[in-house]
């Protein structure tokens, strides 16, 4: 999040100077350092589970379980949130709040809304830990989309 608000201004101001390959480099950058950034931190979100847990709930072994449980499980959303966050902000940028509106409008509430709701009654207990896992994955589809659709507007390739 704070990476996407931070890189904004350098995004607009590029737009502004018509100055398309930066926009283009940026993008390609931002994509490599997220994307990195997100597998370290899910794998060491998925080696210190238990330790995290036990900062909030040792004095219970089935809660202890329970939270290194769902936070293993729920740290694959990290994998994918990145790219959700760093799209809207990036069409927000470039001064297109429309695409950036839809995206954020059908992560956060749709999606997961969705999610929360329907995959407790499929998946039981597990099912409210992956729910933003799989929120985001449907959000990735829709910020490939406008990416995809917006490409030669924005990034001229």
């Amino acid at each position: 999040m704070g990476y996407s608000v931070g890189i904004a201004p350098v995004y607009g101001y590029n737009l502004g100077a018509k100055n398309y390959d930066e926009i283009k480099n940026l993008f390609k950058k931002s994509m490599t350092a997220l994307a990195t950034f997100a597998i370290f931190l899910t794998a060491l979100i998925k080696i210190f589970a238990s330790g995290l847990a036990s900062i909030f709930v040792s004095y219970d072994e089935g809660l202890m379980s329970l939270t290194t449980n769902a936070i293993r499980l729920y740290s694959w959303s990290f994998l994918l949130c990145w790219f959700n966050i760093f799209a809207a902000a990036m069409f927000v940028a470039l001064n297109d709040g429309r695409v950036s509106t839809t995206l954020s409008f059908t992560r956060t509430l749709v999606f997961q809304l969705l999610s929360v709701i329907l995959l407790p009654m499929v998946l039981g207990e597990n099912g409210i830990w992956l729910s933003i896992t799989v929120a985001e994955i449907f959000a990735s589809v829709i910020s490939c989309v406008a990416l995809a659709h917006n490409r030669r507007k924005y990034l001229y390739y």
